[in-house]
C-alpha cells in the first residue's frame, strides 16, 4: 500500500472534492469485476471516488484497505460511504521531459510610445 504525507493527502482531498464517484460497490461486496473497474479508473484518472452501498462501517473500512492493498494504491479519504483512492500514473511520470526543454524567451510589452513612432 502506498503511503502519503500529510501535505500530499491534503492536496489530493482538495482535488477530489469536485469529483463524482465513478465506481459503485453494491451490497454483495467486492468482486473481480469491481477490482478491474477500479484499476481501470485509477489507470486513467489517478484519483477516483468510490461509492459503497454497505451500511456497516467496519466492513467499509476492511473493503477500503483491501482495495488499496490489491491495487497498490493510497487511501486518501473515507467519509461516510464515499472512498477516495489515489495511485500515481507511472507512464506520465516517466514521460515528463518538460524540465529539460528550454522555454522561449517572452518578448517585452510594447509601450505607448512605441505605437506613436
Amino acid at each position: 500500500m502506498l503511503a502519503l504525507s500529510v501535505a500530499q493527502r491534503r492536496e489530493l482531498k482538495a482535488r477530489a472534492h469536485t469529483l463524482h464517484p465513478i465506481v459503485m460497490i453494491g451490497k454483495t461486496g467486492l468482486s473481480e469485476n469491481v477490482i478491474d473497474e477500479v484499476d481501470r479508473g485509477l489507470t486513467s484518472h489517478e484519483l477516483i471516488k468510490i461509492k459503497v452501498q454497505i451500511d456497516d462501517r467496519i466492513a467499509r473500512n476492511a473493503l477500503f484497505e483491501e482495495i488499496c492493498q490489491r491495487l497498490d494504491a493510497a487511501a486518501v479519504q473515507h467519509i461516510g460511504k464515499i472512498l477516495v483512492i489515489f495511485r500515481p500514473n507511472l507512464e506520465q511520470i516517466l514521460k515528463k521531459p518538460s524540465d529539460s526543454v528550454k522555454r522561449k524567451k517572452r518578448e517585452p510589452f510594447r509601450t505607448k510610445r512605441s505605437f506613436q513612432n
